[in-house]
């Protein structure tokens, strides 16, 4: 039957490729296929289809009209957005409207149910699995991260005590001193006086002889001594003490702030642990990045810088077995050896200030507290290449077997082993065998995996369940892609370092690529950034640590 609107030469296309005669009907789908398109349809072996000519397709289910109950509503009104009757389309209300064929509107209809059940099956559903797992990993969490986030609490309400303790015990300790110095003085004030006070008898006594004897002689070859005790003794004041109104603000951002619970439902994401910070206060990528920085470290090739604060860094080469901790001025602070006397292959530093070092060439993992060399770690049929401090105080690790042949990311808890990430849902390898792995976790939690040999970065979220890979800057096709160093800042902005092409390129945390950092870098290595979000930038080949302002 012919449409009320339409010519008799009007074809019917492949519901597929649009552009070519239908001849073929699939009743399980209710798609209409051309000759060209049934083998690509029926090659989808997730359904059991049904194609069958479209002359013999079974007939729609149609309503009856209920203005005419003789007639079955086989056209749909475009306007009124309803099944009508052929009879109402030509005659009636409808009249003039534009109809379409209820058949292909039922299988336009068809098509969007099916792109609705391909996104449920396939993204919704399936990211609602994993809230619910990652739920029920931190429901059992909760207790661990909370007890910790207190002694985290106590430790440093100890570390503030025992400075106000030394304080107050340093300015006894000023107060005695300068007692006895003030009692030294007033004694040896007191010898002086009663000296000068035994001159002056004397002088004035003789002064009144030879007023008395009125000689010549006498009178003539007196020489005052009145200038010379003119000036007193130094008097000694007792000192008070300058006691500063005690600023509250300060003493609580110097504490540590504890921001309220942040819930992020951005991307359906999960409520984060009470150690995630909450949503930072919004600040813009430069235009034009800033150099505000050079350190020299004195090294012939350097690898890893980690931020003890905004001023000092700590650095290492995999060439070098001694660690050091510059100021912005290159002045050396500290250095210290590795336990072993062999070079580390990265650092990191702890949420308390300490330096974390890996050493590959004997399967550890070292603390250094105090000066004091703990090894923490200790592999087995593994070695460890980088390795990050997470919000949770954990370690982050990822390590090669000693066939080279595997890779991994494993999270500690002190030495203790949480999590080990090494494959994605269908058993594939996550990570590339061999080659650097600098890490960082993100402040959603994910970790960022800069994959050198992969030439990409491979980023999973707290449970490990990969979230996706970016290989490069999508209209980038002629220069390889090799990331090197890695870090993420309060923006949840993901930096890393593309070494042969000199920048730094910066992503969202869903790997959007934003821009990149230049700023005259010369292979740049390992990256981090401090708690005013300036990056640090170690160059492998000059040895030197750039500190850029980019927000």
């Amino acid at each position: 039957m012919l449409h009320p609107r339409r010519s008799a030469q009007e074809v019917l296309l492949c519901d597929l490729c649009e552009t070519v005669p239908l001849q073929s009907h699939c009743e399980v789908c209710n798609i209409n296929l051309c000759v060209n398109c049934v083998g690509k349809h029926i090659s989808d072996s997730s359904k059991d289809h049904n194609v069958v000519p479209y002359l013999r397709r079974k007939s729609p289910n149609y309503s009856k009209c209920p203005t005419h109950p003789d007639k079955h509503c086989d056209l749909h009104c475009e306007k009124c957005e309803i099944p009508v009757c052929s009879t109402c389309a030509l005659f009636g209300k409808h009249k003039g409207h534009d109809v379409s064929d209820i058949q292909e509107k039922l299988s336009a209809k068809t098509r969007s149910l099916q792109k609705d059940l391909e996104e449920l099956e396939t993204r919704i559903y399936p990211r609602y699995e994993e809230m619910a797992s990652d739920v029920q990993t931190e429901k059992a969490e909760l207790e661990t991260k909370y007890g910790k986030l207190t002694t985290t609490t106590d430790q440093q309400g100890e570390i503030l005590h025992r400075e106000i303790t030394a304080i107050v015990n340093q300015r006894k300790s000023d107060i005695a001193e300068m007692k006895n110095k003030h009692l030294s003085t007033l004694n040896k004030n007191t010898e002086e006086i009663t000296q000068k006070m035994a001159e002056l008898k004397q002088i004035m006594s003789d002064l009144k002889s030879i007023l008395k004897s009125n000689d010549v002689s006498l009178t003539s070859t007196y020489k005052s001594r009145n200038s010379e005790f003119r000036t007193l003794p130094p008097k000694v004041t007792v000192p008070s003490l300058s006691a500063q109104k005690i600023n509250k603000n300060q003493l609580n951002e110097m504490f540590g702030s504890l921001p309220p619970l942040s819930i992020n439902t951005e991307h359906g994401d999960t409520m984060k642990s009470a150690e995630a910070v909450s949503s930072p206060p919004v600040k813009p990528l430069l235009d034009e990045p800033r150099l505000t920085a050079t350190i020299d470290t004195g090294y012939s090739y350097l690898t890893s810088v980690s931020c003890l604060s905004e001023d000092q860094v700590w650095t290492c080469s995999q060439f070098n077995e001694t660690m050091k901790l510059l100021n912005l001025q290159s002045k050396l602070l500290t250095s210290i050896q590795t336990k072993s006397g062999d070079k580390p292959r990265d650092i990191t530093v702890t949420r308390d200030g300490d330096l974390v070092y890996t050493d590959p060439n004997n399967n550890t993992v070292n603390l250094i507290k105090n000066k004091q060399i703990q090894t923490v770690i200790t592999l087995q049929g593994w070695y460890p290449l980088n390795v990050c401090s997470t919000a949770s105080d954990d370690l982050l690790v990822t390590m090669i077997s000693d066939d080279g042949e595997q890779s991994k990311v494993v999270r500690y808890s002190g030495s203790t082993e949480k999590q080990s990430i090494q494959f994605d849902d269908q058993g594939r390898p996550l990570y590339s065998s061999g080659g650097y792995k600098y890490l960082s976790e993100n402040k959603n939690l994910d970790i960022c995996v800069a994959d050198y040999r992969a030439t990409a970065v491979v980023v999973v979220n707290q449970s490990g369940k990969l979230r996706f890979r970016y290989t490069g800057h999508p209209s980038n096709t002629k220069q390889s892609f090799n990331p090197h160093g890695i870090t993420t800042d309060s923006q949840s902005h993901i930096l890393t370092a593309d070494q042969y092409n000199h920048r730094i390129h910066i992503l969202d945390q869903d790997g959007q690529f934003l821009r990149y950092i230049h700023c005259d870098l010369h292979a740049p290595l390992g990256l981090c950034v401090d708690i005013r979000d300036n990056l640090f930038v170690a160059e492998g080949l000059t040895a030197k640590v750039k500190k850029i302002q980019y927000l």
